[in-house]
């Protein structure tokens, strides 16, 4: 597939080229170094794929991928530097860029980075273009007081959620349609890369009535809140001496990533055995499916996004022959509660 190479660095350009021209699958159809340049380059060199920088002078990648995928839309990803602002990648994520590389750091080895972008690009050769226009940013809700946001709850039930490429945006629509009385912790392994989690956690916690933050390890798990696995950290759900608790760790990765789905979806199962709630949506790959196999064999809830709503079905279909439903993306959030709802009234009425 022919990809188009933008970034104002002739040495990051250079880089990415020796990448793809080392691989089988990708090759280079044109170079840009500046957003007016990678424009015309779209139009000239007709690329399956767009690898685009945010930072560039003349017009910057923000403005370049918003006409790339309003006039010439196709895949985009986005390459760019550790310390981006986690806004502006989330913007990225709202205009229509299927994926997110980090650029090499000092202490990374080449294969690393080389991983990361050829992992990237796959995603971006997979995705359902339908389902990456441009999505506005969620209206952040009025300050609310203590009194005004649902009080958090004893954890009756847990929710667990894996998501990958195209998880982003699924989160923003999914976690704000979920009650603020929702009695039961959410626990989220979503792959992305370090740094920018929490402001994707910020943005949730803006537009729910849900608290949203990035998990600490050890603190309780209570309902009414969600913890967001750190990016480039595992999360599982644990028991501590008072309840239960959030683990917070960097164990080995899990099918090539950290946070892994699996590793969050089977640490729920263990501890809160039937009253688990897990969920797959959209992303590259299998994980997740074996955690919502584990939520199933004990007896919990078990949901996976459908093709027609998912950026990329891999996960989901991987994960389907363990879930009990397939469903839209719209109407996932109304499922999640009433099945929180119903076992929690369950093991209330146990106790």
């Amino acid at each position: 597939m022919g990809v188009l190479v933008v970034d104002d660095s002739a040495m990051m350009r250079a880089l990415m080229r020796e990448v793809l021209e080392s691989s089988s699958e990708f090759e280079v159809v044109g170079e840009a170094a500046t957003g007016y340049e990678a424009i015309r380059q779209v139009h000239e060199a007709s690329p399956d794929i767009v690898a685009l920088d945010l930072r560039m002078p003349d017009l910057d990648g923000l403005e370049a991928l918003g006409y790339i995928m309003s006039e010439a839309p196709r895949p985009v990803v986005v390459v760019t530097a550790l310390d981006a602002g986690g806004e502006e990648v989330l913007r990225a994520l709202d205009y229509g860029a299927v994926d997110l590389i980090t650029k090499p750091t000092e202490s990374d080895e080449q294969r690393d980075f080389t991983d990361r972008l050829l992992r990237g690009l796959r995603a971006a050769a997979m995705a359902r273009l339908t389902n990456l226009r441009f999505q506005p940013p969620l209206e952040r809700r009025p300050e609310r007081g203590a009194a005004e946001r649902a009080r958090p709850g004893s954890a009756q039930a847990a929710v667990a959620i894996a998501a990958s490429t195209g998880g982003p945006r699924a989160l923003m629509q999914l976690i704000p349609a979920l009650p603020g009385d929702l009695a039961a912790p959410v626990l989220i392994a979503q792959h992305m890369p370090p740094r920018f989690t929490a402001s994707l956690a910020q943005r949730l916690d803006g537009a729910s009535d849900l608290r949203v933050r990035e998990a600490e390890d050890g603190e309780p798990l209570v309902g009414g809140r969600v913890y967001l696995a750190p990016g480039g950290f595992h999360l599982e759900a644990g028991r501590g001496a008072d309840g239960f608790v959030a683990s917070v760790h960097e164990e080995p990765p899990v099918h090539g990533v950290r946070p892994s789905g699996d590793v969050l979806l089977a640490s729920t199962a263990r501890v809160f055995g039937p009253r688990s709630v897990g969920v797959v949506l959209t992303g590259m790959g299998k994980d997740g499916a074996q955690g919502l196999r584990a939520v199933r064999e004990v007896g919990g809830a078990t949901y996976a996004q459908d093709r027609a709503t998912s950026v990329i079905f891999g996960m989901p279909a991987a994960a389907a022959p363990h879930a009990e439903r397939v469903l839209p993306l719209s109407m996932m959030a109304d499922f999640l509660a009433q099945e929180v709802n119903r076992r929690s009234a369950g093991e209330a009425a146990r106790r």
